[in-house]
């Protein structure tokens, strides 16, 4: 791609370096740790799912009877392993035995990790057939009904009823848009555990179940043969049980998942260290399977201001985009984040947006970036936010973004009506017909004003990542540079389920994903 914006290619080299040597040292502490959500993904992937007579997950029951007799550095596929060595049952049958107290799995004769090893992969070899039947199935959705053109349209359901949501999902697919996303309930995100079936009580949104997802995709697949095209479903790998949803979504077949570590450090106090493990195995998991990863800078532009703190955008872009490297995710399956999140009243603040928007298209040129609506400062003006939509959506088609957030004309008002998402579908189907290559006819003046801001902001990017690698990742974060949030080391949430590996640890997925055709 030619620089519109005559970046320095010298720059933006020395800036991904950075973060690549960032990405390798954080990998360094990821190889030495597991946490219990880790562990609990395993645990599902293995096959392992219910609930025991108190409804507790069973890989929850598994892991915190591993943990409390201090197998957990020795980490869950040896213990199954050895179980089915010992026993000759199934995981899920000694899953159960263990949730009737009938079994201790830390008290078998132990043997050797080679063996557990062996005996549990007939078992991995069943899952990873089950994620690559489900991607081969998105691959034969899209080579026959076809799906929308870029941006994406990508709207929200948020009822609270998994049965609701469907209504509201299947009225969207008609009305234009190309990705649901399935918005948590308030504060899921801090559950140290995945509930279990269909549930119609959330707040603010659904819970993220695995048999949410199921009802949610097969809904899609039903709405999307009746419209020709495949609508692409979207929910959270985030917070505790990051990994855990990661997997849900790899065997339901969900297509994009937010997932980005340093949003559940600055925006969830999740402990620092329990995050950056857990993220790894998820990324691995969506790399895997073909999903589509969204990363949260857009969220620092709410708390830190979008034109004093762009170059932190791009500078965790480019972190996140080297942690996807170390799990193998193609860049087309990188979904980084930025946000159209400078203030109205900012003078020429529409210029300084769409050379953001350029920089990133050009810094990234081949990831889906994801680009976020205006939401600090929409005021309950109805007339004035749909505006400001209108000139985000003209910035997306002309930058060539990939997935579109529609925002909403009644932004800080209420969760979005069916008409409130029917208006802003036809604002942005409206815009990207009339303006579909404006990209392709304008340039940009040499050394003006949308020139000079990228190349500052990613000079100053630059300049972070430097610092970056010379203090660490944490001790960043510890400093408050980005977000202006500052989160503790041995703080957050989550920190007591973080265990250093000991010698016969081994997690049987990991080398397989990245191993593995997809």
């Amino acid at each position: 791609m030619t620089s519109k914006l005559n970046l320095d290619p010298k720059v933006i080299d020395s800036a991904r370096s950075s973060a690549k040597r960032i990405a390798e040292s954080m990998q360094e502490f990821i190889d030495r740790h597991t946490t219990v959500s880790t562990e609990r993904t395993i645990l599902r992937l293995l096959g392992i799912d219910g609930v025991d007579d108190v409804d507790r997950p069973l890989p929850n029951v598994i892991v915190d009877a591993i943990k409390e007799a201090g197998g957990l550095p020795r980490g869950v596929a040896y213990w199954i392993g050895n179980a089915i060595v010992q026993t000759g049952k199934s995981p899920q049958d000694i899953a159960e035995a263990v949730g009737r107290g009938e079994l201790d799995l830390t008290k078998l004769e132990q043997g050797s990790a080679e063996d557990a090893a062996k005996a549990v992969e007939p078992y991995v070899d069943e899952s990873l057939g089950i994620i690559r039947a489900q991607t081969a199935k998105r691959n034969e959705y899209l080579a026959t009904i076809g799906e929308g053109r870029r941006p994406y349209l990508y709207v929200i359901v948020a009822t609270g009823n998994i049965y609701e949501d469907v209504i509201q999902a299947q009225a969207a697919a008609r009305q234009g848009a190309d990705i649901i996303a399935v918005i948590r309930t308030t504060a899921q995100s801090l559950l140290d555990y995945v509930p279990y079936g269909a549930t119609t009580e959330g707040f603010g949104g659904t819970y993220a179940t695995q048999e949410n997802f199921r009802i949610m995709r097969k809904a899609l697949d039903e709405v999307g043969e009746e419209v020709g095209r495949y609508i692409r479903l979207c929910n959270y790998s985030s917070g505790l049980c990051m990994a855990e949803i990661a997997a849900m979504g790899a065997l339901e077949r969900l297509d994009v998942m937010l997932n980005d570590a340093l949003y559940g450090i600055l925006f969830r106090d999740i402990n620092m260290q329990r995050t950056i493990v857990d993220q790894y195995f998820s990324r691995v998991i969506i790399g895997y399977c073909g999903i589509i990863f969204n990363s949260g800078e857009d969220n620092y532009l709410t708390t830190d201001d979008a034109v004093e703190a762009a170059h932190t955008v791009l500078a965790s872009q480019l972190m996140n985009e080297q942690f996807a490297v170390l799990a193998n995710i193609p860049e087309e399956q990188m979904g980084l984040g930025h946000a159209f999140e400078i203030d109205p009243e900012t003078e020429n603040g529409f210029l300084l947006e769409l050379s953001q928007a350029q920089m990133a298209k050009e810094i990234f040129p081949n990831a889906s970036l994801k680009y976020m609506p205006p939401t600090k400062f929409m005021t309950g003006n109805i007339f004035r936010g749909h505006i400001q939509d209108a000139l985000f959506n003209l910035v997306a088609v002309w930058t060539g973004q990939s997935l579109q957030l529609l925002g909403m004309l009644t932004e800080a008002l209420h969760t979005p009506h069916l008409h409130d998402r029917m208006l802003s579908i036809e604002n942005a189907k409206y815009i990207f017909n009339n303006a579909r290559d404006i990209g392709e006819e304008v340039e940009f003046k040499k050394d003006g004003m949308i020139q000079k801001r990228a190349q500052k902001v990613l000079k100053d990017a630059e300049e972070l990542l430097a610092q970056i690698e010379k203090d660490g990742l944490f001790p960043t974060i510890e400093a408050g540079k980005f977000a202006a949030v500052k989160r503790p080391f041995n703080g957050g949430k989550g920190l007591d389920g973080v265990c250093k590996r000991d010698e016969l640890y081994f997690n049987p997925f990991i080398g397989k994903m990245l191993g593995g055709a997809k």
